[in-house]
């Protein structure tokens, strides 16, 4: 009998670690990467590294924070690579008439106008799926990005070219208190708890986790279905907004594709948190540790000396991989 006990706890053990590296097995395989790069690369744990790694997650930090409402929803937002883009050359092509603040605000007021634009898009289609969201969007990227070639003439703009004033970027970038913390960085933090306890605690942030679970339902129980919809889609295009300001501040650059890649990453970060792309499961902290990963990777595979071709395969793999975990889990309930 103690041993049929011993026997039913082994096997129960057993079954939750296999559940376990069924739901994390990306995660659990970044981690092991990380690992090996520690074993061959010293470098990885080096300070100069570390502050690089907190640098690297700045703006995507924001991009996926606001990806994950899109997706908690039942969405997906393909737009903010556009958006990204669009919001980076209007805020540099307006430091000099408006100032660095009053640029700022107008680039933030693009990005958000711009999410606006995807839901009443979105809203009038009737494409109240993902996969009608995502060909929206993307068609979306495009036009934000074609706007942003032509308001640039395909040309871009280096912060150091201004005549102007341009602390208030570098403040951002470097200002704070050490290096390990920004102004950016100590942004990224504000904007995580105001979104938490959006997520958590409003009326509206429970409406987005019931529509993404099953919309018919939310309908019937009194929910707004289109002001959830034009809700996430301004919280993305506000995140891309404000992350794609910390880029410029960061990269000092302002050019027409600078968005570009950004949105599969934001995705990938979202999906490796554990947010369900089906919707109506998912948590801002969760894709903190998503985007810390998915950091992590790409420092991890630099380090290592992988091309950034190879680079690109590698994550691409990942984010099909994730996406067919979560299809698996999702047949499991």
């Amino acid at each position: 009998m103690v041993q049929s006990k011993e026997n039913i706890k082994f096997r129960g053990t057993v079954s939750k670690v296999m559940k376990f590296l069924k739901s994390y097995l990306v995660m659990v395989s970044i981690v092991l990467l990380v690992i090996v790069t520690i074993l061959v690369e010293p470098k990885f744990l080096s300070m100069p590294n570390l502050i690089n790694i907190i640098r690297q997650f700045g703006p995507l930090s924001f991009f996926a924070l606001g990806m994950t409402f899109v997706i908690m929803c039942g969405f997906i937002d393909l737009s903010i690579s556009g958006i990204i883009s669009l919001v980076v050359v209007t805020t540099y092509l307006l430091i000099e008439p408006l100032g660095q603040w009053a640029a700022m605000l107008v680039g933030i007021v693009v990005g958000m106008a711009a999410g606006y634009l995807n839901s009443i898009l979105i809203i009038t289609c009737g494409a109240l799926t993902s996969a009608k969201a995502l060909f929206i969007t993307y068609g979306m990227s495009t036009v934000y990005g074609a706007i942003a070639l032509i308001i640039t003439a395909g040309k871009t703009g280096h912060l150091s070219w201004l005549q102007t004033d341009t602390s208030a970027f570098s403040l951002l970038a470097q200002g704070g208190f050490g290096e390990l913390l920004s102004f950016s960085f100590l942004l990224f933090i504000v904007c995580l708890i105001l979104l938490y306890i959006f997520q958590s605690k409003t009326y509206m942030g429970q409406s987005i986790y019931l529509t993404g679970g099953n919309k018919e339902a939310a309908r019937l129980s009194g929910i707004s279905i289109y002001k959830s919809i034009s809700t996430i889609y301004v919280i993305s295009g506000l995140m891309a907004a404000i992350g794609g300001i910390v880029l410029l501040s960061r990269v000092t650059t302002a050019s027409p594709v600078v968005g570009k890649g950004y949105d599969t990453n934001a995705v990938l970060s979202v999906v490796v948190g554990g947010t369900r792309l089906k919707g109506g499961q998912g948590s801002v902290m969760r894709t903190v540790m998503g985007v810390l990963l998915v950091t992590l990777l790409s420092n991890c595979l630099n380090l290592l000396g992988l091309t950034p071709y190879m680079q690109t395969v590698f994550r691409g793999v990942i984010l099909v991989i994730a996406i067919w975990i979560d299809n698996r889990n999702e047949e499991g309930n």
